[in-house]
Parts: C-alpha cells; sequence; structure tokens
C-alpha cells in the first residue's frame, strides 16, 4: 500500500474491505490518471487538497486555519478526532511511518505508538 489509499483528511483506505475489493476508488484513485474527473467531485476536502497536487491535508500550510477541513475534524464523532490524529501524525512524522502504523490496522484508524519521554 502507498501514499494513494491514504484519504485526503487522514482515513486510511488501506484495511478497508470495500477498498481491497475495488468497491471502492478511495478518496484520490483515478483523478491523476484522468479516469475519475476531480470538478465532479462533492467532497470539499478532496477537491482543495487535488487541486493543490498534495498528497493529503498534511501538506498544506493553512492545515490549522482551513474552514474547510477544521469543521470536518469538528464533527462530533470519534472518527473525525482520529482521522484529525492521523494527519498530525503524519505532519510530525511522514507518510512512510503512517504507512507502517496503519497497515496493522483494521479499520480506517488506529492507534499510535506512545511518545518515548527524552
Amino acid at each position: 500500500m502507498g501514499i494513494e489509499e491514504i484519504g485526503c483528511c487522514g482515513a486510511y483506505c488501506g484495511t478497508c474491505k470495500e477498498f481491497i475489493s475495488n468497491l471502492c476508488k478511495g478518496c484520490k484513485i483515478g483523478y491523476s490518471n484522468g479516469e475519475r474527473d476531480i470538478n465532479r467531485a462533492k467532497c470539499k476536502i478532496k477537491v482543495c487538497c487535488i487541486k493543490k497536487g498534495f498528497a493529503s491535508c498534511a501538506d498544506c500550510n493553512d492545515l490549522e486555519t482551513c474552514e474547510i477541513i477544521n469543521d470536518f475534524y469538528n464533527k462530533k464523532s470519534y472518527k473525525y478526532k482520529k482521522y484529525h490524529q492521523a494527519i498530525q501524525f503524519i505532519v510530525e512524522n511522514g507518510y512512510e511511518e503512517f504507512l507502517k502504523i496503519s497497515d496493522t490496522w483494521k479499520n480506517a484508524h488506529g492507534k499510535y505508538p506512545k511518545k518515548q519521554s527524552s
């Protein structure tokens, strides 16, 4: 699995049964090769991220002040907080470290290693 399986918002598609069985293309698959048209996408997060050429919102300098992504993260559900945690982890540790952890998950989000104290 790779960066393409990380949703713009931080959801991880690589462990999703629908994605694995090709019933869902996830957030980003098909846009770079023209198979899908970003102008027809309904998700504002995806449209913004892909049009800016980002792998995820973790790449955006406006992450902390962006209304689009922060309105999404402020929804009242556990998963939105976990997606935000994923993006923060990517910002701090990079995509490679995120993929090492996320491939062990059973869902679109999961646990992170405890930070080592100095």
